[in-house]
């Protein structure tokens, strides 16, 4: 099958199986916008994975990832869930290049945190924990211009912290983060340091301790929800006078 002819088969059951309602009741968690059909889950799961078994011998790993290329690129919802889904059955045969590539969707496409979360829990953070990739192949990520990008390096080292050996090197990769003025990279970056905090508390409350007064609130508030009132308030910012 032509993927053009895929790509219009992939919006024509999009528009068919709309439903505003859907829209109207999940847009409420995407502040950035949520630009949806309103697919209902069970009937995208069907024809998602319809599709994966129709198209894996034809198009395999490249032919999605082309596929996959065009649709995060139309701002839809669905669409590109479609392209993260349609690849994760080819995980075995990534490769660096395949990081990369992937990585490209958070420059060229993707825009909300659920697509972001759902890349790193699902591909890129495997890639890390399986050493196809090393933490440095995202070193230039802690810049991007996409906040998506951005946010998707604490949110992929997620996937590092089953070693505890590791937590204070992961510490020293995101330190250059802890200024970013986006929100949802301060809720990433949180969200990575209350997981690490489990992990080594000795190694991440010192670090805590010195971005105290100069990093963004919200990044304690995710990194300190599970403390004790009493050990939250030792990362309050000093009274000023």
């Amino acid at each position: 099958m032509k993927q053009s002819r895929f790509l219009a088969e992939i919006r024509s059951f999009c528009e068919a199986n709309a439903d505003p309602g859907q829209v109207a009741k999940y847009a409420r968690y995407f502040r950035e916008g949520y630009d949806a059909f309103g697919v209902h889950q069970d009937v995208y799961e069907q024809q998602k994975n319809a599709w994966i078994e129709a198209h894996k011998r034809s198009l395999g790993l490249e032919g999605f990832l082309d596929v996959g290329d065009r649709l995060v690129r139309t701002g839809k919802y669905e669409e590109a869930s479609f392209a993260i889904y349609f690849v994760q059955p080819f995980r075995d045969e990534f490769t660096p290049e395949t990081f990369d590539r992937l990585g490209a969707w958070l420059d060229t496409g993707i825009r909300n945190w659920a697509h972001t979360d759902v890349l790193c829990g699902a591909l890129l953070g495997p890639l890390l924990e399986e050493k196809v990739v090393p933490v440095s192949r995202m070193s230039d990520w802690r810049t991007a211009a996409s906040k998506w990008k951005r946010r998707a390096v604490p949110v992929s080292l997620l996937a590092l912290l089953d070693e505890r050996k590791k937590v204070e090197s992961l510490l020293r990769f995101i330190r250059s983060m802890m200024r970013d003025g986006e929100r949802v990279v301060h809720q990433g970056l949180g969200w990575f340091l209350r997981e690490a905090w489990k992990v080594r508390p000795d190694a991440v409350e010192p670090f805590l301790l010195e971005w105290r007064e100069t990093a963004p609130r919200l990044i304690y508030q995710y990194a300190t929800e599970k403390m004790t009132p009493r050990n939250k308030a030792r990362f309050r910012r000093a009274a000023r006078r």
